[in-house]
């Protein structure tokens, strides 16, 4: 493998790292899903801007093309606040797990958007997925609305992310990315104002929560999006795939070591997980195969 190609692949592992501990960080942060979605994403745009404003690039984009960013910042906020709630109910593990179905949930919403056939083979690979939360559902009955939670996750970032492979064909991906996250900061603040407002019991930080929340905002989300939009340029789509496929592992491995016995879960649960993970990375390498 040429140096730059493993200087990125390397760097891609670390991005892949980061998102790992996006949810050992929604985990450690105190307040509740919706607060924490609300300064994550407006940090976000902070930094972006202050990026924008450095690289003295331009932010501006057609009227419409504003309308299609708003439906993608709805998304993109519904669906972190579904994540970080599906943590706070549950634990890291059960949610990222359920997350795991994103690649599949892909496979039946591509269709959709593309207008081809559904294929038969992602439909076996579907029903396979639904038996691994299957036998998770059974053994982890206390945990029911974390997957719940998590798998409405899993669905919107598949539609986020299937919307965004249409965008990004006539946009920067950073652009995308500023717009969405200040669309999605703008609805939940209006949600918060015609519901529970912006009261101080909700929104109040303690030193840690301040910490962890810098490192959400900055490295985990401005500083991973624009890096991995980077490192695309530069490895296969294939590559990227199987090793986004390990932000789990990474992740569940960071919550075991942090938070001890809360994180251990029954071998029926690794099982499940494990036949989900297989069915993601089994899916991905006959797509490349068929791709090439």
């Amino acid at each position: 493998m040429p140096k730059t190609n493993l200087k990125n692949y390397l760097h891609l592992h670390f991005i892949v790292f980061i998102w790992g501990f996006t949810a050992v960080l929604g985990a450690l942060i105190t307040i509740d899903a919706i607060p924490l979605v609300w300064y994550r994403m407006s940090l976000a745009v902070i930094v972006l801007f202050i990026y924008f404003l450095i690289k003295k690039k331009n932010l501006k984009v057609p009227p419409k093309t504003l309308i299609k960013f708003f439906i993608g910042g709805v998304l993109i906020a519904i669906h972190w606040i579904a994540f970080f709630s599906a943590i706070k109910v549950s634990n890291v593990s059960i949610a990222l797990v359920s997350m795991s179905t994103g690649a599949l949930f892909t496979s039946f919403i591509e269709p959709l958007f593309f207008k081809r056939r559904i294929n038969i083979t992602e439909l076996i690979f579907g029903l396979i997925v639904i038996s691994g939360l299957y036998i998770i559902f059974n053994v982890e009955n206390d945990y029911t609305l974390g997957i719940i939670y998590a798998l409405i996750a899993s669905l919107l970032s598949a539609l986020f992310t299937v919307i965004n492979g249409l965008f990004v064909k006539q946009n920067d991906g950073a652009t995308i990315s500023f717009y969405q996250l200040l669309f999605g900061v703008l609805f939940i603040t209006v949600y918060i104002l015609f519901s529970t407002g912006f009261t101080s019991e909700a929104f109040t930080l303690t030193t840690n929560d301040i910490i962890y929340l810098i490192i959400l905002s900055t490295i985990c989300t401005a500083y991973a999006f624009i890096i991995s939009i980077d490192i695309m340029k530069y490895l296969t789509p294939y590559t990227v795939m199987l090793t986004i496929n390990l932000e789990p592992v990474y992740g569940i491995l960071l919550a075991v070591l942090i938070f001890g016995e809360s994180e251990k879960m029954t071998p029926q649960f690794y099982l499940g997980a494990a036949i989900i993970f297989v069915t993601v990375v089994i899916n991905g390498m006959l797509k490349n195969k068929k791709s090439t």
